[in-house]
């Protein structure tokens, strides 16, 4: 009867220190959203400087 309540008491005192593995934990990463930009937002620049040297030139 000693045996079987020693087994007993090993059995769970085994069972809980084993209750974590070792694994590393699953991590998702972040979703990251971009704005995305119209074409027509990249040829503000390009039509400024247009218009500011054709204005240089017809001052000049």
């Amino acid at each position: 009867m000693k045996k079987l309540v020693l087994a007993a008491a090993l059995a769970a005192a085994a069972s809980t220190a084993t209750a974590g593995n070792l694994a590393e934990p699953v991590v998702e990463a972040p979703v990251v959203v971009e704005e995305t930009r119209s074409s027509s937002s990249g040829i503000w620049l390009p039509l400024i400087l247009l218009v500011l040297v054709g204005a240089a030139v017809a001052s000049s």
